[in-house]
């Protein structure tokens, strides 16, 4: 497996954390039974799952909706132990759940080993339970595996990178085996498409967005 690393990696100063901006539209439907609107007819297309943590889901999202291949992304909570969890459970830090996103692609466009080199390079995979300004296990690294490939892949390009020191600290990026997956509320799904003026969209995700874009400009869709 190649392991590209471009610099993408260069860390953006977080001046607003995503709990701060939890209440940015009030006024939107947060009933977790509609949470995800719709259903796209992937008939045809033989479509396979994936799931990341990051940090904070708004990013992670933002970046993999991007993708050539991907066709539906979904902002949920991961690894808990508590049943339908709301944002402000998970903020807590107590329900044992991570903010993920869950992604439906098409394998034919593109494949795990690219959605995972894309995982490492647009995080910093070396900093427990953080991402920016935003601190909890909730926003811990973690690659939920849905199958005994994804598994393999995961493992060993993690053991490479920290092999080959690409990173100055040890990867803590959890891997462990998917489990239920809850779809956050409406107003966490396409966050950033929704919420681009607001300022932790203008500070924190939109700088990441340009550097992810100019490294895989091969990768996007058109």
């Amino acid at each position: 497996m190649n392991i590209i690393l471009t610099g993408i990696l260069i860390p953006v100063m977080a001046l607003f954390s995503c709990g701060e901006n939890e209440n940015s539209n009030p006024n939107m439907n947060t009933d977790l039974s509609t949470a995800v609107s719709g259903s796209p007819d992937f008939s045809g297309i033989k479509t396979d799952t994936a799931t990341f943590g990051t940090g904070c889901f708004w990013c992670t999202e933002a970046i993999f909706q991007q993708l050539e291949g991907v066709l539906k992304v979904t902002s949920g909570y991961s690894g808990g132990h508590v049943k339908n969890p709301s944002y402000e459970q998970v903020c807590e830090g107590t329900t044992g759940h991570a903010e993920v996103i869950q992604m439906v692609y098409d394998p034919a466009k593109i494949t795990f080993d690219e959605s995972l080199e894309v995982f490492w390079e647009t995080h910093d995979p070396t900093t427990l339970n953080r991402h920016g300004n935003d601190v909890g296990t909730q926003y811990r690294s973690a690659v939920s595996f849905h199958n005994a490939e994804q598994k393999q892949k995961a493992e060993k390009y993690k053991a490479e990178l920290d092999k080959s020191g690409a990173f100055a600290n040890k990867i803590v990026t959890e891997i462990t085996p998917a489990s239920n997956f809850y779809a956050a509320e409406n107003y966490h799904q396409n966050y950033y498409r929704q919420n681009g003026s607001q300022p932790y969209c203008n500070f924190v995700i939109r700088p990441k967005m340009e550097k992810f874009q100019k490294v895989f400009k091969d990768k996007l869709k058109h």
